[in-house]
C-alpha cells in the first residue's frame, strides 16, 4: 500500500502548524531520569522521516521530577503533548488516555524506561504503511529475569489461544497502530490490560517487526503477585465462560483422582492390611481446596469487574494537560 493511502494530504492544525500523521504515544512513571533522552532520541528518529508528528507524554502520577521535565520539553516544541494523571492508575488507562487524543494516522505507543529504542519507531511506521492495521513489537533478545520471562511465555501462550491470533509477543507495548484499527476498540482499551491483543481481536491483521530490547534501569514493576493477577485478568478477559470450563476440569480431576486413591487404597488394604486413608484423604482435600481457591480469584476478579462498571468510575481523573 502507498504512503499516500494510510497518511493523508497534509492539513493544517488549529496553531498552523502541519497537522500531525503520526502520534507517539508514550506512558510514563516516575522517568525523570530518561524522558529528556527519550524525546531527543525519537526526534532524531523521526525527523529524517519528513513527516509531521506529535509526541504524547502520559504521566501516569509520578512522584519524581517527571512531568516539571516534561513542561520543559513542551515549551521548548510544541509538537510535544502531555497528560498528567492526579495520581498512579495504571500503565493501560494511561495508554488510553494518549491514544484518545492522538490526532494521526498511524500511532506508535511504548513505555518510557527506554527498554524499547525510539530508532526503531521508522521500521514499525514502515510495516504499516506496507498494509499492515498493526505492526507488533517483537522482542527478539529480551533482556529480563526468567521471574519475567517465564510468567510472559505463559501469558502470550493463553492470549495465542483465546485470541486466535498466532504472535509471540503480546506482551511488548512498542508497536504501530493504524488510527482506525483503534478507534472501535477505545471503549475497552484501559478497562481491559493487552490492548494489542484487544485490537487484534477485532480482526485487525498484524505483521511482527523484532525490535531492539535493553535492561529496564532500576528494579521491575511486575512482582510475582501482579503477574498472576495478570493471568487472572487474561483468563477474565479473553476466555469465554471460564467458569464452566474450569468446573468440568475440576470434576474430571477429582473424579479421577478420586477413582485412583480408592484403587490405590483397596490393593494396599489387601496387600498389607493397612489402608492410609488418614494421609491420602488429606493430600486429596488440599488439592481440591487449591483449585477452589483458584476459581475463587477468578470470580473475585469478575466480581470487580462488576462492581466498577456499576459505580461508573472514571477510568482516570486529569491533573494537567499541556497542548
Amino acid at each position: 500500500m502507498a504512503q499516500t493511502d494510510v497518511l493523508a494530504t497534509h492539513q493544517l492544525a488549529d496553531d498552523g502548524r502541519p497537522a500531525p500523521r503520526l502520534s507517539i504515544v508514550v506512558t510514563l512513571l516516575n522517568e525523570a531520569e530518561t524522558v529528556e533522552e527519550l524525546y531527543r532520541r525519537t526526534v532524531q528518529a523521526v525527523d529524517p522521516l519528513e513527516l509531521p508528528f506529535e509526541l504524547i507524554l502520559v504521566d501516569d502520577g509520578s512522584t519524581d521530577g517527571t512531568f516539571a521535565a516534561v513542561e520543559r520539553l513542551h515549551a521548548a516544541d510544541g509538537r510535544v503533548r502531555a497528560v498528567r494523571f492526579k495520581r498512579n492508575f495504571g500503565q493501560h488507562p494511561a495508554m488510553h488516555a494518549g491514544l484518545a487524543r492522538a490526532r494521526g494516522d498511524v500511532i506508535v505507543t511504548m513505555d518510557g524506561d527506554l527498554q524499547n529504542a525510539p530508532e526503531d519507531i521508522p521500521r514499525l511506521l514502515e510495516a504499516v504503511l506496507a498494509g499492515n492495521d498493526v505492526a507488533s513489537g517483537r522482542r527478539a533478545a529480551r533482556h529480563d529475569s526468567w521471574g519475567r520471562t517465564l510468567p510472559s511465555r505463559l501469558i502470550n501462550g493463553m492470549l495465542r489461544r483465546f485470541t486466535g491470533v498466532a504472535i509471540s509477543d503480546f506482551g511488548c507495548a512498542f508497536n504501530a497502530y493504524r488510527r482506525d484499527a483503534v478507534t472501535p476498540m477505545l471503549g475497552s482499551i484501559g478497562r481491559q490490560k493487552f490492548t494489542k491483543a484487544l485490537v487484534l481481536s477485532g480482526g485487525a491483521s498484524v505483521v511482527e517487526v523484532d525490535v531492539e530490547h535493553t535492561s529496564r534501569r532500576g528494579r521491575s514493576r511486575y512482582s510475582p503477585l501482579r503477574l498472576t493477577r495478570l493471568a487472572l485478568h487474561v483468563l477474565a478477559g479473553f476466555w469465554p465462560q471460564p467458569i464452566q470450563w474450569i468446573g468440568v476440569g475440576l470434576g474430571v480431576v477429582c473424579n479421577l483422582l478420586a477413582l485412583a486413591l480408592g484403587a490405590y487404597g483397596l490393593v494396599y488394604w489387601i496387600d498389607r492390611s493397612d489402608f492410609p486413608g488418614p494421609l491420602l484423604g488429606g493430600v486429596a482435600v488440599l488439592f481440591v481446596l487449591g483449585i477452589q481457591g483458584f476459581i475463587l480469584a477468578l470470580v473475585g476478579e469478575y466480581l470487580g469487574r462488576i462492581q466498577r462498571g456499576v459505580e461508573g468510575r472514571p477510568l482516570y481523573t486529569i491533573d494537567r494537560e499541556l497542548g
